[in-house]
């Protein structure tokens, strides 16, 4: 376990390894990456494996072995090639802008690769991408009287916040938010049975911040986060 780690550390540090047999390297771990990638974005992250990676680059899966140990490393290069580099911090934006433009743009690149909701899961090695999406959110909070640890945790339960949406938009398909979903299936049903649950009738027949789920959790959480530093700061 530790020597495949470690590995995959290697892999997504540097320096990449070069094959020590055979003619002289024809593949990259960056068109690696990317082959898996495209298979991903198209099929789910199930259709990855060596031997449809090696096939779109036209080489045998013997020779991308050269190169990557096995599947696991071959997702965490998956994962380093398709995330984005997080947003820069305008100079002058303070730390809740900096945290929403962060959650915003982690809420787009689940968007754009869902199957990244299951690659990024557990525990594993981090990439120099990933990394800095947690530098970031740590960066953005230091000097605002929170601890190292309570830093971290922000990151954590933003990031939590913004993949349950995620999730909830990739089970909801394209043509649904996840709110549109609930309402199709149990609208009917809860106004057809409004004398028994009429605090959910009510909720759902109102349409003013529907489909805000995303937005309305960012703002609480922050707003949790205004309250704590306030009192840190301010003694109150």
């Amino acid at each position: 376990m530790a020597e495949a780690a470690n590995d995959t550390v290697r892999l997504l540090w540097g320096p990449a390894p070069k094959p020590t047999r055979g003619p002289k390297p024809a593949l990259s771990l960056e068109r690696i990456a990317a082959a898996g990638v495209e298979v991903a974005d198209a099929e789910g992250l199930g259709a990855v494996s060596m031997q449809k990676v090696a096939g779109l680059l036209d080489f045998t899966k013997m020779s991308l072995y050269r190169y990557v140990p096995g599947k696991a490393e071959l997702v965490a290069l998956m994962v380093e090639s398709a995330v984005d580099a997080p947003p820069d911090a305008p100079e002058d934006a303070d730390w809740r802008e900096q945290l929403t433009a962060w959650a915003h743009h982690l809420a787009e690149s689940f968007a754009r690769h869902p199957w990244l909701l299951d690659a990024t899961v557990g525990a594993r090695a981090l990439g120099p991408r990933e990394l800095a999406w947690l530098e970031r959110v740590v960066a953005a909070l230091d000097g605002h009287g929170l601890t190292g640890p309570e830093r971290m945790d922000a990151a954590v339960l933003l990031t939590g916040h913004v993949r349950g949406i995620a999730a909830q938009s990739r089970a909801a398909g394209p043509a649904d938010t996840p709110e549109a979903e609930l309402l199709a299936a149990l609208g009917a049903v809860v106004q057809e049975n409004a004398d028994r649950f009429p605090a959910v009738a009510a909720a759902m027949a109102d349409p003013d911040g529907r489909d805000q789920a995303l937005e309305f959790g960012l703002e609480r959480i922050l707003d949790g986060l205004a309250a704590l530093i306030d009192r840190r700061t301010t003694g109150a």
